[in-house]
């Protein structure tokens, strides 16, 4: 099977909207905090980039897309760290690669706990 440009072409400015969207949403929230928080709540935002990254490319995509454990959860070491997916790989159904449709979850699982900071805004300091 071969990649599918179109669709490649469209999950590639589909992830770099999802990714603009964790910025623009530390701005915004940054923008409701009171004067004392707003680099506390946008820090929040900006580091829920660099863990959920981490925490995806580790185990996440495996426990999401692996093989099920008990037709509940993924097996976390099929994919560990993304081994077993090549640069030529192919996400079979759609014609895009691996490598960016991983990416296109990966956005949304940064979203998430974005949108969850502002819950505890007010109510705890973000100490370097």
């Amino acid at each position: 099977m071969q990649f599918n440009a179109p669709d490649t072409a469209f999950m590639l400015v589909a992830t770099a909207l999802v990714l603009i969207m964790t910025p623009g949403l530390a701005f915004f929230y940054g923008g409701l905090v009171g004067r004392k928080n707003v680099v506390t709540i946008m820090m929040q935002s900006f580091v829920s980039l660099g863990i959920t990254t981490v925490l995806w490319v580790t185990v996440g995509y495996s426990l999401c897309f692996g093989s099920d454990i008990g037709g509940v959860i993924g097996n976390p070491f099929d994919f560990f760290l993304l081994r077993g997916i090549g640069a030529g790989s192919i996400y079979e159904g759609l014609g895009i690669p691996v490598y960016l449709f991983a990416a296109y979850q990966l956005m949304f699982a940064i979203i998430t706990p974005a949108l969850i900071t502002v819950a505890f805004a007010n109510r705890m300091t973000f100490k370097a």
